[in-house]
Order: structure tokens, then C-alpha cells, then sequence
């Protein structure tokens, strides 16, 4: 039986120098977490103070979503911290994943609490102090505006974002623990939106019982955004990508396209994720030929750039 493990370089890999300083994901995270805790302040000040359910919530759950934005900014400070840490023998990526995965059910919970408040203030609703609170309202959707943008992909590159402890992420799909920053201020937007749509009806036509729908509102669309990012991390977490596209692809160009075409049988066939975009693949493949070696299975697989560790076994019994 014949083995080779490969480590591809060149894809992802930063320079030291590179490596020692926070990427622009920690950068603005932890910037928009100090930003997030500020308006969290005055909007559950203000919220209690003029009654609005609908204030008051988005307040809240703007509390929670500065601790897990704190908590993304913290985990990519310590994926980079332990990069070069022995016991990670696959990086520090799902450190990342394990904050976005937090961060996940903590939006999830806020969701379940929003919804629970505003029934309870359908079934026994309070005077509330329009005008006030709609200017704290308008003030906190300003700030969650300038979370968006800060969070949003870099238009430099047009990609999004790439950090630099050993692998390539992009904002979006792959690099979950931002996408968990990003989810949690765009859904602090969204509810700032709705608590001034009920505002403005309150204020303009007296509908008191806006206020608490528009926190019901809030709440599903949270809900669902979160359950979204809790089954994502939770895939990676789990190592649950046997059914990525790129096993299919890996299958056929050894079965049909590679040279030796039906002189291979696939034993087995591994695949799960290191980073944002990047996959460990183990295989194992039968062959009576001698031209299939691992060099040459290698060399049929270099057309996969997102294979980042390559081990193969080659038998022929």
C-alpha cells in the first residue's frame, strides 16, 4: 500500500508578519461591539423610561447582540493567538465557527424573549411616549446603519473579508463567526426599523397595538435568521460536509475523468472542512495499475484549489 500526505501551498497562507496583527474582521467587529454597547444603553434607558415595548426590546436584544459581537471580535483574537498552537492539528477556524454557533443561539433566545414580552404587552399594554422614544429609536437605527456598513464587504476587493490565521475567509457563507456579527446588526436594524413604524402609528393614529406587533414581527424574523446560522455552525462544528459539492466532484474526476478511467475503484473518501473555503480530504482507492500512484492522483486532484491537506492511499489488493 502506498501513502502520501499532502499539505497544498499557496492557498490562504499569510506571511508571519501578517499573521501577528488582527485582521480587519477583528478590527471592526470589536469596533462595532464598543458601538453596539453604547446605543444598547440609551435605547433600555430610554425604553423603560418612555414605556415603548418596542424600544425596550430593541434595547435589549441590541444588549445581547454587543456581548456576541464582543464574543466574535474575542474568538478571532484567539484564533490568532494560538495559530501556530501544536494541539489545533487543523488551525483555529472553528474557533471562529464555535462563536458564531454562540452567538447563533444567543439571537435564537433573544428572539424567544421578544416574543414572549410582546404578547405580554398585547394582553396588557402601557402608555408610551411616542415622540421620545422615537427619536432614541431613529438614533439607535443610525448606529445600527453604521454597523451594517462596517461589517459589510470591503469594496476594495470585492470579495468581502480574508483574515490571516492560516486560511482564506469570505464574508458571507464561509466565514461563519462574521456572518454571526453582521446577522446580529442587521437584525438589530430590522427591529430599530419596526419599533419606528409602530412609533409613527402610535404617535400619528393612536394604534397603541403596533407597538408589540411590530415587536412579534421583530421577533419571527430574528428567529429565523438565527435557526439559519445555528444549523450552518453547527454543520461545520459537527464536520457534516459529506454532502458538499465538492465529494461529488472529487468522486467523478477519480472514477470517470482521470486517465486511468476505470482502472480505480474508490474506497473511501473523506472530506471535511479547515477553514472558510478549505477542506482536508482523505481517500482511499483500489488499483491493479502501476501508473496509479499518489503523485498521480495528486496531480488529477490539483484542479481543486480549496483542498488544503491531501492524504492518499493507494492499494492493490
Amino acid at each position: 500500500m502506498e501513502s502520501d500526505n499532502t499539505i497544498h501551498a499557496g492557498h490562504g497562507h499569510a506571511a508571519p508578519a501578517l499573521l501577528a496583527t488582527p485582521s480587519r474582521s477583528e478590527r471592526r467587529t470589536r469596533a462595532v461591539a464598543l458601538l453596539t454597547a453604547a446605543a444598547m444603553g440609551i435605547e433600555i434607558g430610554a425604553g423603560w423610561w418612555f414605556n415603548s415595548m418596542a424600544l425596550l426590546a430593541d434595547g435589549w436584544h441590541m444588549g445581547t447582540h454587543a456581548a456576541a459581537i464582543g464574543l466574535s471580535a474575542l474568538a478571532y483574537a484567539l484564533a490568532r493567538r494560538y495559530r501556530n498552537d501544536p494541539r489545533f492539528a487543523f488551525g483555529t477556524w472553528k474557533i471562529e465557527v464555535l462563536a458564531g454557533f454562540t452567538s447563533a443561539i444567543t439571537l435564537l433566545g433573544v428572539a424567544v424573549a421578544m416574543a414572549g414580552t410582546s404578547v405580554e404587552r398585547l394582553l396588557n399594554p402601557v402608555p408610551i411616549r411616542y415622540a421620545e422614544a422615537l427619536a432614541v429609536t431613529v438614533l439607535g437605527l443610525l448606529v445600527n446603519l453604521v454597523c451594517v456598513f462596517l461589517l459589510g464587504p470591503d469594496p476594495a476587493d470585492g470579495q468581502g473579508h480574508a483574515h490571516h490565521h492560516g486560511h482564506a475567509h469570505h464574508h458571507g457563507h464561509d466565514d461563519l463567526n462574521l456572518r454571526a456579527a453582521y446577522l446580529h446588526v442587521l437584525a438589530d436594524a430590522a427591529t430599530s426599523a419596526l419599533a419606528i413604524v409602530a412609533l409613527v402609528g402610535g404617535l400619528w393614529w393612536g394604534w397603541a397595538w403596533l407597538d408589540p406587533v411590530m415587536g412579534l414581527v421583530g421577533a419571527v424574523l430574528v428567529a429565523r435568521w438565527s435557526w439559519a446560522l445555528v444549523r450552518d455552525t453547527a454543520r461545520s462544528l459537527l464536520d457534516a460536509e459529506m454532502d458538499h459539492p465538492l465529494v461529488l466532484a472529487i468522486t467523478n474526476t477519480l472514477r470517470d475523468q482521470a486517465p486511468w478511467s476505470g482502472h480505480v475503484q474508490l474506497r473511501r473518501l473523506r472530506v471535511w472542512r479547515v477553514g472558510g473555503a478549505r477542506y482536508a480530504v482523505m481517500l482511499q482507492v483500489n488499483s491493479q495499475v502501476p501508473w496509479v500512484t499518489p503523485d498521480a492522483v495528486r496531480r488529477a486532484l490539483a484542479g481543486f484549489p480549496e483542498i488544503e491537506i491531501l492524504n492518499i492511499e493507494i492499494s492493490q489488493g
